[in-house]
Order: C-alpha cells, then sequence, then structure tokens
C-alpha cells in the first residue's frame, strides 16, 4: 500500500482534518494492520480514532489526536513488513512454514504458542500440504457449484475464507479483485495475508487468536473456535504442542 494521499501531509496536523481521500486511506491502513478501523468511509469517527491511538500507543510514541510525516513513515514501514510486502519462498514445506513465521510476527501475533498454532492449523487445513487449497479439493468445479450455496465464493487458501462478503472485505484490504476471481485467494502471498489477519481480528468466527493465546494463557483446545468450533481440536492442539517444541 502506497499511502500516496497521506504521503502529501507536510507537518503534523490533527486527525480530525484529515480530507476524505486520506481518511479511506489511513482506515484501509489500519484495517490491514489489523486495527478495528471500521469501514474505510473517509468519515472521522470513534473507531478510526480509537484505531490510530492504538496503533500510535504500539508503534509510535505522541499525540494520539495527531498524524504527521513521521507517524505516517512508521504506518509505511509496518505495511511493508506485512503481506505482499517482503518475498518469501512458498516453493516448498519448509518455506511456507518460515513464511508464516514471519508474518505472524510481522502482524504481530509473536508469542511462539501463536505461531505453533497458526502453523498447526495450516498443516490441518491444507490436509498436511502447506499449500492453499480449495474446499472439497477432492471434488468438481461442478461439484462445488451444485453442492456450495455460497459458490463461486467457497473456501479457498491456507484457512477457508467463505462468504462473499469476506472476499469483498480483503479485495478492498489488499487491493486487488477477488470478488471478480476468487481464486486469487489461490495465490499464495495472499492466502498468507488472510490466514494471520484473519486469525488477528477474528474474519472467519469472530473469535480471535488472542481470546485465547496470550503471554498468560495458551488454551490450544478452544483456540479451535477461531476456525471451526470445536472440529477436531485435539488432533490441531497435538500438532501446536509439535510445532511449540521446535520453535
Amino acid at each position: 500500500m502506497k499511502l500516496a494521499q497521506l504521503l502529501t501531509i507536510a507537518g503534523p496536523v490533527p486527525l480530525g482534518s484529515l480530507k476524505e481521500s486520506q481518511l479511506k486511506e489511513l482506515q484501509t491502513a489500519l484495517s490491514q494492520l489489523g486495527y478495528p478501523a471500521g469501514e474505510s468511509d473517509g468519515l472521522i469517527g470513534p473507531k478510526t480514532r480509537n484505531a490510530w491511538a492504538e496503533f500510535k500507543t504500539d508503534v509510535f510514541e505522541g499525540n494520539t489526536g495527531m498524524i504527521g510525516p513521521d507517524s505516517i513513515a512508521a504506518l509505511k514501514q509496518k505495511l511493508g513488513d506485512i503481506g505482499g510486502g517482503k518475498s518469501y519462498d512458498f516453493s516448498t514445506r519448509e518455506g511456507t512454514i518460515a513464511a508464516i513465521r514471519a508474518e505472524c510476527r510481522a502482524q504481530d501475533l509473536g508469542l511462539d504458542t501463536q505461531v505453533a498454532y497458526v502453523l498447526a492449523t495450516t498443516q490441518w487445513e491444507t490436509a498436511q500440504t502447506f499449500r492453499p487449497v480449495r474446499e472439497a479439493f477432492w471434488e468438481t468445479e461442478e461439484w462445488r457449484k451444485k453442492h456450495f450455496r455460497y459458490y463461486p465464493f467457497y473456501g479457498r487458501g491456507f484457512v477457508q475464507l467463505t462468504w462473499k462478503n469476506n472476499y469483498e472485505k480483503y479485495s478492498r484490504l489488499l487491493g486487488i479483485d477477488l470478488v471478480n476471481n476468487p481464486d486469487l485467494a489461490m495465490e499464495p502471498a495472499t492466502a498468507l495475508f488472510v490466514l494471520v489477519h484473519g486469525f488477528r481480528t477474528g474474519t472467519f468466527t469472530g473469535r480471535k487468536i488472542t481470546d485465547y493465546i496470550t503471554m498468560s494463557h495458551t488454551d490450544f483446545i478452544n483456540a479451535r473456535r477461531c476456525i471451526n468450533g470445536s472440529d477436531h481440536a485435539g488432533d490441531i492442539a497435538r500438532l501446536a504442542e509439535k510445532f511449540l517444541r521446535s520453535l
């Protein structure tokens, strides 16, 4: 994300003085980083103010009601660390695992326990392949068209991104058209961003990984609720324990 509108700001200004186009860019950037800025509508409200305040508290010290070149530079640098901002090697299992580890830390899921659980989920959801898969990958496209009422927005990726509203959400965040071309969700870099961002923000079920795994608490069983209720929760928890020992 280039932040073309925000980079025109010459000096510190109140957040509320931003133009609509600048606010939309800021809202999208904050949402991409996992801060709950709400819709990218160009309107200043409590969600946007709170998201910016959280970002400045976490990343750049200063008056949380102000925005300027230095804080925008910090925002740009943080964006450059995630998703397509880095070149990852997805050609091997080891390369994909390294990419997931790096992306987790870039998106502030830095605890070994959190990384282990994301890796375990990826292994399970991709049938051990560590490659993006389609929902019911063993069936044909005609079968999916007949049986999935949300077709063509069936699950794709390292975890299953489903439903049109989620394809629309990540289209806005990533600046790519997943709605008219849902198969872009199969691109490893896109699937990687969705995997980690979804865990951080609760995209898939409304549950975030930090609801279950923090510095003071690790619940590998109930962390499955971030993805799919209690389905195979024990199996994935055991995989997470195994990954944790290797980190």
